[in-house]
């Protein structure tokens, strides 16, 4: 990206190709149909409401949204939520005691979206609680539907504390997946890849899992091994044995998100042929053995 623009604009841009991508739309989908939930992916700097046109809102929120006072103080909460989820993912609570949340997606220092989702209860609410809505509506002087407005109220989904963090978990897993991506993406524009080394890269993506080596990939590409290896090695800074090599550990770092996967089973399925030199290469490059890896993953993850 161009270093000259700012922030809001980069972060714009950034976000209109992560949703271009493959990941994306699968994980939108998996995401809505699994929990019946809002899903947005919003660049920073954009307070308008995260999902007015998503299929799954929260039809009280829809009605909120269509009264200026309440809209405004909807927006609010938006800004909030956003400020405060900067560094680590951040839950709010809206006057009326719906959750709302933002994941961060960073590369490095950098800030570039956000991943949001909400508008539910962790607990049933009462009818004390929605007599104190309607009076700061009426306090504001919105002009609604009062019953229509109850009805909603309580056909907002309710889940509980545990569950809700276990999803705001599933985003945080996602958005360091995107920003993967992202850096992918930045470094990709950076560089200027040469179509060459652009195209080897999708071949041993979609082979890394077979016993490639490096005549293998230059023939795919219409090259020299010779010319192939000087130039991988020129553009990625990396020697072929070593790029795949990491190719490899971050696809095993994946499916190890998989409580049930075994250590050996993710290795094989990566393209590793021997436990040994996996276990070689894993440390090397992760600092740490799969096992520990692993285990420190779902420790993490239980914790939430």
């Amino acid at each position: 990206m161009d270093a000259t623009e700012n922030p809001a604009k980069r972060s714009r841009a950034m976000v209109a190709q992560l949703k271009q991508s493959q990941i994306y739309r699968d994980y939108e989908q998996a995401f809505r149909e699994t929990t019946g939930l809002p899903f947005n992916l919003r660049p920073i700097e954009a307070f308008d409401l995260p999902h007015t046109e998503d299929p799954k809102q929260n039809p009280f929120c829809a009605l909120m949204a269509s009264t200026n006072q309440s809209c405004a103080a909807c927006l609010q909460l938006q800004r909030r939520v956003e400020e405060e989820a900067r560094i680590a993912p951040k839950t709010l609570k809206c006057f009326a005691g719906l959750c709302d949340s933002a994941v961060p997606i960073r590369v490095g220092e950098n800030l570039v979206a956000f991943l949001q989702t909400g508008q539910i209860f962790v607990q049933q609410p009462s009818k004390e609680q929605f007599d104190k809505v309607t009076r700061q509506l009426l306090k504001w002087g919105t002009e609604t539907d009062l019953k229509r407005m109850e009805e909603a109220y309580f056909q907002t989904r309710v889940i509980t504390k545990k569950q809700y963090e276990s999803i705001v978990r599933l985003l945080t897993i996602f958005a360091q997946h995107l920003a993967s991506l992202s850096n992918q993406l930045m470094v990709k524009e950076e560089t200027a890849e040469p179509p060459v080394i652009a195209k080897a890269r999708v071949f041993i993506s979609e082979h890394q899992d077979d016993d490639l080596t490096l005549t293998q990939v230059a023939q795919a590409v219409n090259t020299s091994a010779f010319y192939f290896c000087k130039m991988f090695k020129k553009t990625t800074g990396m020697t072929f044995t070593d790029y795949l090599a990491r190719v490899r550990v971050e696809k095993v770092k994946n499916l190890l998100l998989n409580p049930h996967k075994r250590v050996s089973e993710a290795a094989f399925e990566a393209g590793f042929q021997s436990l040994s030199q996996f276990n070689r290469v894993f440390r090397k490059i992760a600092g740490e053995s799969p096992s520990t890896f692993r285990d420190r993953l779902h420790a993490e993850t239980s914790a939430r």
